[in-house]
C-alpha cells in the first residue's frame, strides 16, 4: 500500500511537469514586448516654452473699495413754521445757493417790524437823555443843581445806549429768521428723494430732513490695504508722488474711472490689520455712484529694466520656488529663483535667470529634473532608439501572415526568378 501511494505521487509530479512544459512551449519562453505609452519612459514630453525677457513691472496693490461722497448734507429747516412750497425735483443737480423750499415768512416779518419799532423807541429816549445831560452839565458848572443829579443822568444815557445795542441784535436776529424762511442748497450736488411734502409743519427738532444732497463731482473711494503695504505707499507720498488709482467694476472687466490717491487714515485697524485710504476722482461722467462696490488698482511704483517671466512658469515644491529651465539638448533643469514684483500674468525674477533663458510654462506636471522635452511644433514623438514600434509585426494582428510573405519573398530571391526577384533587382540598375 505504501509503494502504491509513492507510485501515484511520482505519476502526479511527472504529469504536472509535463503540463508546465507544454504550456511554456505554447506561450513562449518570454512575454511579448509591450508597446510603450505615448509619454512613457524615454519619450519626450510636449511642453509650452517662453523666453525670459527684460521689461517693466508695475507694482500694483489690489483692493476692494466703496464709493463715498466727499460731502453729504441733510437739509433741514432752521426755524419753525409751515412749509409753503418745494422748488426742487427729486434727483436733480443743484448749485450752491439755489432755493430749495420756502417756510411761511409772515410771522417772522411781524417779529422784524416789532424789533425795529423797539429800536426806534430806544433811540428817541437816548436822544432825550443826551439833551438833558448837556443841560445838567451847564447847571452844575453854575452850581445851580447838585452834582448827584448830573451823575444820575449820565447813567441813564449809558443805559439807553446799551438798550440800543440789544435792540440792534434783536433786529438782526429777526432779519436772519426771515432769511431762514428761504431754504437754499448749502453745496453743489445731487438731491435725493423728498421726505417732506408742502403743507407740513417743520421745525429744527424734526428727525426727518427735507432732502439729502450729496457731492458727486468730485467723489472719493474708500478702500483698505494691508498694513505691510503702508510703508511703501507713505514713502511715495512723502516723496511728492501722485499715485494713480484705477477703478474697475465688480466683474473686473470695465474700467470706470482713473483718479489719484488723496490720503490715508491716521491709525491701523487692529482687528483686521488694515488701514483705510481715500482716492479722489473727478467723476465728470457720473460713472461712480455713492455706496457702489468697486475694485481698486493702486499703482505704487514701476520696476524698470526687470527680468520678467510669465507667472505660469513659477513652480513651488520641495526645492522652494523654482522654474524648469530648458537646456540646449532639449532637457530641463530645476532652477531655484527669487521673485520680485508681480503684475497679473508676469513676475519679476530677482535672482536665478538671465534674459534669453527659456522656461517651461505648460506641461510642468509631467516633468522632472533632466526630463526630455519636445518643443511646440516639433513633430510626433519617437522612441529613444531603433525604428518605430508600429513597424514591428504584431502576432495578434496578422503576424503569422506577415512572416509567410517574408519567407516566400526570400525563397523567390534565392531562386533568382519570379516577380519578387525582378522587383528586388530593379533598384540596383
Amino acid at each position: 500500500m505504501k509503494r502504491l501511494r509513492t507510485l501515484i505521487g511520482i505519476v502526479l509530479g511527472l504529469a504536472i511537469v509535463a503540463g508546465a512544459g507544454w504550456y511554456i512551449s505554447q506561450t513562449g519562453s518570454s512575454p511579448a514586448p509591450r508597446q510603450a505609452g505615448r509619454f512613457g519612459s524615454g519619450m519626450p514630453t510636449p511642453v509650452g516654452i517662453s523666453t525670459v525677457t527684460k521689461g517693466e513691472v508695475p507694482v500694483v496693490i489690489r483692493a476692494l473699495g466703496t464709493v463715498t461722497p466727499l460731502q453729504t448734507v441733510n437739509v433741514k429747516t432752521q426755524i419753525t413754521g409751515q412749509l409753503l412750497k418745494v422748488d426742487f425735483k427729486e434727483g436733480q443737480m443743484v448749485k450752491q445757493g439755489d432755493m430749495l423750499a420756502l417756510v411761511d415768512p409772515r410771522p417772522y416779518d411781524v417779529a422784524l417790524q416789532q424789533a425795529i419799532g423797539q429800536q426806534q423807541k430806544d433811540e428817541a429816549l437816548l436822544k432825550n437823555a443826551q439833551t438833558d445831560l448837556e443841560r445838567y452839565r451847564k447847571l452844575v458848572a453854575q452850581d445851580s443843581i447838585a452834582r448827584q443829579q448830573l451823575d444820575t443822568q449820565q447813567s441813564l444815557v449809558r443805559q439807553y445806549e446799551a438798550a440800543l445795542v440789544i435792540d440792534q441784535a434783536a433786529v438782526d436776529a429777526a432779519k436772519l429768521n426771515v432769511t431762514y424762511t428761504r431754504i437754499v442748497a448749502p453745496l453743489t450736488g445731487r438731491i435725493g428723494l423728498r421726505t417732506v411734502d408742502p403743507g407740513n409743519y417743520v421745525s429744527m427738532s424734526d428727525a426727518t430732513s427735507i432732502c439729502i444732497i450729496i457731492q458727486i463731482q468730485p467723489i472719493s473711494v474708500l478702500f483698505t490695504i494691508p498694513e505691510d503695504a503702508l510703508p511703501q505707499v507713505r514713502d511715495r507720498l512723502k516723496a511728492g508722488a501722485k499715485l494713480e488709482v484705477r477703478v474697475l467694476d465688480r466683474a473686473q472687466k470695465n474700467e470706470l474711472a482713473v483718479g489719484r490717491l488723496d490720503t490715508h487714515d491716521n491709525l491701523i485697524d487692529i482687528t483686521t490689520g488694515t488701514v483705510k485710504l481715500r482716492a479722489v476722482f473727478d467723476n465728470k461722467d457720473d460713472t461712480l455712484f455713492p455706496n457702489q462696490f468697486v475694485n481698486i488698482r493702486l499703482l505704487v511704483d514701476t520696476v524698470k529694466d526687470a527680468t520678467v517671466v510669465p507667472v505660469a512658469a513659477i513652480q513651488r515644491g520641495q526645492p522652494g520656488t523654482f522654474v524648469y529651465l530648458v537646456k540646449a539638448d532639449d532637457t530641463v533643469e530645476i532652477r531655484v529663483v527669487e521673485l520680485g514684483a508681480t503684475d497679473g500674468d508676469k513676475v519679476q525674477i530677482v535672482k536665478g535667470l538671465q534674459p534669453g533663458d527659456e522656461v517651461v510654462i505648460d506641461g510642468t506636471d509631467r516633468l522632472r529634473d533632466g526630463a526630455k522635452i519636445r518643443r511646440p511644433g516639433g513633430g510626433p514623438p519617437r522612441a529613444a532608439s531603433g525604428p518605430p514600434i508600429a513597424n514591428a509585426p504584431d502576432p495578434a494582428h496578422g503576424g503569422a501572415q506577415g512572416g509567410d510573405q517574408q519567407r516566400q519573398q526570400r525563397r523567390r530571391q534565392a531562386n533568382g526568378g519570379g516577380t519578387g526577384g525582378a522587383a528586388a533587382a530593379q533598384p540596383n540598375q
